[in-house]
């Protein structure tokens, strides 16, 4: 983090902790879709639990965005009261490894749609297989454990990967991202 600027720390703190409020308010949304699915249910929008990490990624453009950005989250998601407690911090780290290292893929210079899309299925992957030792996967049919990766990682490309882009793309427009590496981007593109 040496060629932080303050500036980039203090977005990439502030994103953590909205979508650790937004993590915390799809779980009762995840539980209705457990109603009616089973154990996949969650994995339908499992892809939200990792857009923080894809956005201040885009946003900031620096190796550790997604790692630290997805770790913070979770780290507040504790704070306010998730119920798994700390041991969601580990699982945190875990999808941040997981989109960071689509991004290490890439040397830190693509981020493009296929990078961010690569990044939601990476987080995808990495928090499968923690969770396929946390959380008793294996006590499950292997169809039904491949279907849930599988949903998983479309689950990770589109919502993390496309609309965590869309929404990144959406608040450059505004001008408030004019000093990152987005914003920077964006006005190339609109002078070329």
């Amino acid at each position: 983090m040496k060629n932080w600027r303050l500036k980039e720390i203090v977005v990439m703190s502030a994103l953590s902790v909205v979508f650790a409020v937004v993590y915390l308010a799809f779980l009762p949304v995840g539980k209705v879709l457990v109603g009616f699915f089973g154990p996949i249910g969650y994995d339908f929008i499992f892809g939200i639990w990792f857009i923080v990490s894809i956005i201040a990624a885009y946003i900031i453009r620096k190796p550790g965005a997604a790692f630290l950005s997805e770790t913070i989250a979770a780290t507040i998601e504790v704070l306010l009261g998730n119920a798994l407690g700390p041991m969601l911090i580990i699982t945190g780290i875990v999808q941040g490894l997981g989109a960071e290292s689509a991004f290490a893929m890439t040397r830190y210079k693509y981020y493009n749609v296929q990078t961010l899309m690569l990044a939601g299925v990476m987080a995808a992957v990495f928090s499968f297989v923690w969770g396929y030792f946390t959380s008793g996967y294996a006590a499950l049919s292997s169809a039904y454990v491949l279907a849930m990766l599988v949903t998983r990682m479309i689950s990770g490309a589109i919502i993390s990967g496309l609309l965590g882009k869309a929404l990144s793309d959406a608040l450059a427009k505004t001008g408030v991202l004019s000093s990152f590496a987005l914003g920077k981007e964006q006005r190339r593109k609109k002078a070329a």
